[in-house]
């Protein structure tokens, strides 16, 4: 039984190992790097088990190396936005005026605002960069995480606990700090998990249209290369489905690990009418 309600964990923990293992060990399975020059559009051989491109590279030695960069900017992104959302969400639903109406108004629009469409347009105007893309996509990926996080807040504002600690004279800085970040931090770092996977799969979709780093080869741009050189045209799967499998193999490992993270939180939640919000008894 405990085997089968962990089994989102596990599962998802297996995927991301294998991944985090070759990404680590890439110099290792990969010590050519990714530019490696031979014949071009060579078939799957024992000499090279995913053929080559266009350019004669090693298509194995450029997807592991290109999972190091893919999955670099789905961590880097999931961090700035969940910072972000974390952050607003718990102003939003704490504050009470208008600052807390000025922190949801800023929820509620970028909840209105069509996320990919915005993506590209500014990916487009900022340029091809490393930096560039995780920026675009963190800027707009932390609408879902600011609104469970601010509902929680509404929820933990209400309860007598929190009335306590004002009528104490708690300064409201202790308050989110000490007992309102603890309580939602299970939500952030679920949130966290499935934010990397969106990421990915956003850095994948615009860098497939041409708007990625060309200088930093990741899963996405592979597939972008495949398409405008000829893979598809040519009927060279050894070079196009490879790096969409680990998209999406790699997404759906850290899409398993935030299943598990919000089951957790739904089982393990506690009455918040009797139980300190802080967890202890000490203010």
């Amino acid at each position: 039984m405990r085997l089968i309600r962990y089994r989102y964990l596990l599962a998802g923990g297996a995927i991301l190992m294998c991944f985090l293992l070759s990404a680590v060990c890439a110099p290792l399975i990969a010590p050519l790097g990714p530019d490696n020059g031979d014949m071009p559009f060579l078939p799957v051989s024992p000499s090279h088990p995913l053929g080559t491109n266009d350019m004669g590279d090693d298509i194995l030695n450029e997807l592991v190396h290109a999972g190091r960069v893919s999955m670099s900017i789905g961590i880097l992104a999931a961090v700035i936005s969940v910072f972000i959302g974390g952050g607003l969400g718990i102003l939003s639903g704490y504050f009470r005026g208008l600052g807390g109406e000025l922190f949801t108004g800023i929820i509620d629009v970028f909840l209105l605002i069509p996320m990919l469409p915005l993506m590209v347009v500014l990916a487009a105007y900022l340029g091809q960069s490393w930096w560039n893309i995780v920026l675009v996509i963190s800027l707009l990926s932390w609408c879902s995480t600011a609104r469970a996080v601010r509902a929680k807040v509404l929820q933990l504002r209400e309860t007598v606990f929190v009335e306590s600690l004002k009528g104490l004279g708690i300064g409201s800085r202790r308050i989110l700090w000490h007992h309102m970040v603890p309580h939602v931090f299970d939500i952030i770092s679920a949130k966290f998990v499935l934010a990397v996977a969106g990421a990915m799969l956003s850095e994948s979709a615009l860098s497939f249209i041409g708007l990625g780093d060309s200088a930093s080869i990741s899963w996405g741009m592979m597939i972008h290369y495949a398409f405008k050189r000829g893979g598809f045209s040519g009927g060279m799967w050894w070079w196009y489905l490879p790096p969409g499998l680990c998209i999406g193999s790699c997404a759906l490992g850290f899409i398993l690990i935030g299943m598990h993270a919000e089951a957790s939180h739904r089982m393990s939640r506690p009455n918040l009418h009797t139980v300190p919000l802080s967890g202890k008894h000490s203010i």
